[in-house]
């Protein structure tokens, strides 16, 4: 009965003040109205109402009376307040009473009212809620429990007001958004009121008294799952990891919080944590054994995290890794997690069709399960280890990639060097690079967890800097006074020595060589083919570009006998620069009697007993020489004539009878400003494209029989590497082959080419053939596009769409973008070529 009183008693009299509010319009009774409001909310000695009153208020009153003055916030009476009372008892009832039904009143305003003077005057009052801490005051209630009782419609919707705060406050205070209300500045702050209600409950529960982290939890997850997990978490976790170092209390705090989170935001929050986190103890004391415990937690982090998601740095996966070793409950999973990455990085269809970075980041998390095992469980795994690491290298060598390849061999090298088979390690030659190094200290796991103070200076290092700035006379006389003094008949001895004469720098000297040059080009051949003196093969190699170049017509008599030998030519004696020497010579070869040339390579190309190296040789010099032809020929005076008579004139410039003239004007050139100048150098001449008339020789009998499998070579088989190098290679004879008549032609059999590989699993071979096809659009001409290729460049539009959008390397999907803009541009041209050719259509 005396509850019914009361509320009947507090509903009479809020009605009073609010018909007061509404029609008075003496200050004073506005000045009482607003102070029965004040009074329900006053608490200790000050309050005029009882406890009940001020209970049935703040249940059933406050947010009405909220939603009545904003309401009325140009009503002549607010405006009538003084500015002090005004801040005190109409802005203050926002800030007294129950913070969650204070702030859905003040976001719901918002979102209603159009950029005003009343607007701006509610969001300053939300940036007083924020600074003045109600925001953890409405965590802490919950906390507590001391909220009225809602529904979970009600939580859901303050939860998303709280998240939503910087978004709502944007769309309609843009661009004069407050810098408290940008999300750098709020979703820190909302991070600094979660860990303050974190603290308040700790202390509650010493005090005995229960708690609930169900809506901090639920919070936590909501800001995480909108995609603020860095900002927030940045802040709260090293606050949550200094806590729990040595407070129980703190650890099963952080504990309940982790198991509250809503399983379908669990992923975002462990996401952020695994990042912000100093190293899986400190991980280990927030989230305890939720792996354990929440089926969802284990998925995500012995999973999701290692084979699906590849994003995050090494040291993400230290603390996962770290964290499920550190426990003997835990460990079961870490083996657990090896199998599934030793499976994974084994793969041969994951090396194929999983993006380089992907695998990079398998081969670091397999190497960091590895070390982190116990010889007990590594003798339980060794035969799962030995039968997936023997596959895994296979299928990495096999690769095309020089990374995937490098990657394969420090696993391995690694992992049989942990194993310990029967003593046996093994070993690979490769180049050490950053990635590598990285991969091979990840068998030395930190155990660093928490930072430590940087270390004061070492004084040896001082002392050693303070000798190094000695001058070396006062060493010597330091060392005389502390050894013993040398005897009278030593220092004789010294002084008739010749030790005291300075030796000749004989550093630049070089040994004279017994053997010639060769100055002509059949003594070249001669030593290549019989020889065996390494100093007779090195001086025939390295003049044998120039004899070429030089002895035109004695290059031509003997270019295809000179290319097989040099073809065929093994680097037995380890001569420096074996490789560029050879090669450069048989491009000289090539330029230089270029169709017989052409045709011996072309044709060897797909012949009998050549070994891979040789085939890409191949390739090699023919796109170099085909570079070289496509090139303006400038011819260069030879020296025995040019060299001598420009000398001649340089040296005696008296004979010269303009030369004076030539040096004033010089003089008067360099002392002249202009602000704009002309061309002063002679436009270049214009010259033959040197490729294009045999460019068919080049490119056609490539494709003869690319789909014939030989004893040592399959093209399209097992030979990716060498497929991938002859695709991209015909691109280049198809790039500089532009504007040549036979480029037609070239294009129409190249789209055929590549057309029946274009779905190849190697993603070198198919970055080679977007190449090709970015060539052919570039290169053939727009009619030709259309009238040649009309039927074929709908699939093949379709085709470079597809890989733009799903192809799992970065480069295919670019060379993708680039090949479909290309068509484009030809179609556009094409189409307004033909309506200026045919203006009525």
């Amino acid at each position: 009965m005396d509850s019914v009183l009361t509320n009947t008693e507090v509903r009479l009299t809020v009605a009073q003040c609010f018909r007061t509010l509404s029609t008075s319009t003496d200050c004073t009774d506005i000045i009482s109205a607003l102070q029965t409001f004040h009074s329900y909310l006053n608490e200790g000695p000050e309050s005029k109402k009882t406890s009940a009153e001020q209970a049935e208020f703040r249940r059933a009153h406050y947010s009405r009376t909220l939603q009545f003055l904003v309401s009325n916030i140009q009503a002549d009476w607010l405006h009538s307040l003084s500015a002090a009372h005004r801040i005190k008892l109409w802005d203050g009832l926002f800030l007294r009473g129950p913070p969650e039904q204070a702030l859905l009143v003040l976001m719901e305003a918002i979102g209603q009212l159009k950029p005003s003077t009343s607007l701006n005057h509610l969001v300053s009052i939300i940036e007083k809620f924020l600074q003045s801490g109600r925001l953890a005051d409405l965590l802490w209630s919950y906390c507590l429990q001391t909220a009225p009782s809602d529904s979970p419609q009600f939580r859901e919707t303050l939860v998303g007001r709280i998240i939503a705060l910087p978004d709502i406050t944007a769309n309609k205070l843009h661009p004069n958004n407050r810098p408290l209300f940008l999300p750098q500045e709020y979703y820190p702050l909302l991070a600094k009121d979660m860990v303050i209600a974190l603290e308040r409950t700790c202390q509650a529960l010493r005090d005995g008294t229960d708690c609930s982290l169900t809506f901090v939890a639920q919070t936590l997850g909501k800001v995480c799952i909108h995609g603020h997990s860095v900002s927030v978490l940045a802040v709260m976790a090293p606050r949550l990891s200094l806590c729990t170092r040595s407070d129980m209390v703190w650890q099963r705090v952080c504990w309940k919080l982790m198991e509250n989170v809503p399983q379908g935001w669990m992923e975002s929050v462990l996401n952020g944590l695994v990042q912000a986190v100093s190293g899986p103890d400190a991980l280990g004391r927030i989230i305890g054994n939720l792996v354990l415990t929440n089926k969802k937690a284990q998925f995500v982090m012995t999973h999701k995290l290692l084979l699906l998601q590849y994003k995050y740095k090494t040291q993400v996966l230290r603390t996962i890794l770290g964290y499920l070793a550190a426990d003997k409950d835990r460990r079961p999973l870490l083996m657990q997690v090896l199998r599934s990455v030793l499976q994974a990085w084994a793969n041969p269809s994951a090396v194929k069709h999983t993006p380089l970075e992907q695998q990079l980041y398998v081969s670091k998390a397999l190497l960091l399960s590895v070390s982190l095992l116990k010889d007990s469980e590594l003798q339980e795994l060794r035969s799962e280890l030995l039968q997936c690491m023997l596959s895994g290298m296979q299928s990495h060598l096999d690769s095309s990639v020089v990374r995937i390849r490098n990657m394969g061999m420090v696993v391995g090298e690694c992992l049989s060097s942990r194993m310990d088979i029967n003593g046996a390690k093994l070993k690979f030659e490769y180049n050490q690079d950053e990635e590598t190094h990285e991969l091979l200290s990840l068998m030395n796991p930190s155990t660093c967890d928490e930072p430590d103070s940087e270390p004061e200076p070492v004084n040896g290092l001082h002392s050693s800097e303070t000798n190094e700035a000695v001058p070396p006379t006062q060493n010597v006389l330091s060392q005389n006074k502390s050894g013993s003094q040398p005897s009278k008949s030593n220092a004789d001895s010294d002084l008739d020595s010749d030790d005291e004469l300075t030796p000749y720098d004989m550093s630049g000297d070089q040994e004279m060589s017994q053997a010639s040059s060769p100055r002509y080009l059949r003594d070249c051949l001669e030593t290549l083919i019989s020889s065996e003196d390494p100093e007779r093969l090195e001086l025939s190699l390295r003049v044998a570009e120039s004899l070429v170049r030089k002895n035109v017509f004695a290059a031509r008599e003997i270019s295809v006998q000179m290319t097989k030998v040099l073809l065929h030519m093994e680097d037995k004696h380890s001569i420096n620069g074996f490789l560029g020497l050879r090669q450069a010579t048989m491009v000289a070869l090539t330029v230089t009697d270029t169709i017989p040339v052409t045709q011996y390579l072309t044709t060897e190309f797909y012949s009998l007993n050549y070994s891979l190296r040789q085939r890409l040789d191949m390739l090699e010099v023919l796109a170099l020489a085909a570079q070289e032809l496509s090139k303006p020929n400038t011819d260069k005076i030879a020296p025995s004539t040019g060299t001598a008579t420009t000398t001649e004139l340089a040296s005696y410039p008296g004979d010269n009878p303009v030369h004076w003239q030539q040096v004033v004007e010089k003089r008067i050139q360099s002392k002249t400003r202009r602000i704009s100048k002309g061309a002063t150098q002679p436009a270049s001449k214009a010259s033959p494209n040197r490729f294009a008339p045999v460019a068919g020789y080049f490119f056609f009998p490539l494709l003869r029989n690319y789909d014939k499998p030989q004893v040592t070579f399959d093209l399209l088989g097992s030979d990716h590497l060498v497929l991938g190098r002859l695709i991209h290679t015909l691109g280049l004879f198809m790039h500089l082959a532009a504007n040549a008549p036979i480029a037609a032609q070239m294009g129409c059999a190249l789209l055929d080419f590549v057309w029946a590989v274009r779905y190849h699993v190697d993603q070198m071979v198919r970055r080679g053939i977007l190449f090709a096809v970015c060539s052919v659009f570039l290169s053939m001409p727009s009619q030709n596009l259309l009238v040649d290729l009309g039927d074929q460049l709908f699939e093949t539009r379709t085709w470079l769409a597809d890989v733009a959008e799903g192809d799992t390397d970065g480069d295919c999907r670019s060379l993708a973008v680039q090949s479909l803009v290309l068509l484009d541009k030809s179609l556009k041209k094409q189409l307004q070529d033909s309506q200026a050719l045919n203006p009525e259509s």
